[in-house]
């Protein structure tokens, strides 16, 4: 590929598609492994149309399917400030990992709090902005009348799920189950690292069955997942940090799975960012914890990862912009026009497509 077309490949308009509204998925199926399920070859440039079980077809003894593990919290938070304006408030991430008062948020509206100024979220609860950060972002301290304030036992009791703005409903009953990955156990995600919503118990039992190995990582989804890029060459856009985590079994399994020319499947784009982040000059697999702001765009090398598993992503987004780099920027731009005629749905209740 010459410089004029990999700087075409740079520019944030040409990750842009137009998607009838009736195809973004605002409710999920009923049984989660009933999607459709496309297939991209990567060498042959073939696509085929399946249904999500199907996926067992593609792993093989000794493969490595990777699952990242965390767990959604009800992140959404209503209180109001000291006019009685209704003040939102999205818990990020922490500030601090070790500590658990100070958070990053996003406030709406964003005009109506200022610094140091209660936003009382009932009785018990309340909370202050103590300093402006970039992109509308706010740390935000939680305190509690009654004892030591955890915002995370704060959001069980009192937030809701934050389910993304393409979904125009308010989250019910059945979200806090259905916007959650089976294996979701580690608290910290604001948003479901999607991919991994179709597979079921039944499923994943099938896979080990079949021979294939399945171990974990963790990427609590922040801010750097879901934020729109802004620039209009792609390199120039900034990811926010996120927590990751690979322990030393992890790291064992994939790396000795690599030694025996085994594939690694990385569930979600989530999953894929942690693999790569932890990547060696040697393509093998460190283990341990870091925040990551790694942004993965065409001309990045993938150094873990042989498969992905993922659902279709919103237009200029960072994870439309990793698959194409993934899979090449054509035959994503194809693969997502076929999907429009073919009616799949689309985005974090959609469908989902498999990378090889």
């Amino acid at each position: 590929m010459n410089e004029e077309e990999m700087n075409l490949l740079y520019k944030k308009q040409n990750y842009e598609y137009d998607l009838p509204k009736e195809l973004v998925a605002q409710y999920p199926l009923e049984n989660r492994s009933s999607s459709r399920l496309m297939i991209l070859n990567k060498q042959t440039g073939e696509i085929q149309h399946k249904t999500f079980t199907d996926i067992i077809d593609y792993l093989n003894p000794g493969d490595v399917l990777v699952i990242n593990t965390t767990k959604v919290i009800p992140a959404r938070l209503f209180g109001n400030n000291p006019k009685g304006k209704k003040i939102e408030i999205l818990l990020l991430q922490k500030n601090i990992i070790d500590i658990d008062s100070e958070w990053l948020c996003l406030i709406k509206p964003n005009n109506k709090i200022k610094l140091d100024e209660e936003i009382k979220i009932n009785n018990e609860f309340s909370a202050k902005i103590i300093e402006y950060k970039e992109d509308g972002v706010r740390l935000v301290r939680f305190f509690s009348r009654m004892d030591k304030c955890d915002p995370l036992q704060m959001v069980e009791e009192h937030g809701s799920i934050p389910l993304p703005t393409y979904i125009k409903r308010d989250p019910n009953i059945t979200d806090k189950n259905t916007y959650q990955t089976i294996y979701a156990k580690e608290k910290g995600s604001v948003a479901a690292p999607t991919a991994g919503l179709h597979f079921t118990e039944d499923l994943l039992q099938k896979i080990k069955k079949k021979g294939a190995i399945i171990t974990e990582v963790v990427l609590h989804v922040g801010l750097g997942t879901f934020r729109p890029v802004h620039s209009e060459d792609i390199r120039d856009h900034k990811m926010h940090s996120e927590y990751c985590t690979i322990s030393k079994e992890s790291a064992g399994v994939i790396n000795a799975a690599k030694s025996l020319g085994k594939k690694i499947i990385a569930v979600g784009t989530t999953t894929t960012r942690t693999l790569e982040s932890f990547a060696t000059k040697e393509s093998l697999l460190d283990h341990g914890s870091k925040w990551t702001n790694l942004f993965i765009y065409p001309g990045k090398d993938f150094k873990i990862i042989d498969a992905l598993i993922t659902n279709f992503h919103t237009p200029a987004s960072s994870l439309l912009i990793l698959v194409s780099a993934f899979a090449g920027y054509e035959f994503i731009m194809r693969a997502y026009s076929i999907a429009i005629s073919e009616k799949y749905r689309f985005f974090s209740y959609g469908d989902a497509m498999m990378v090889m």
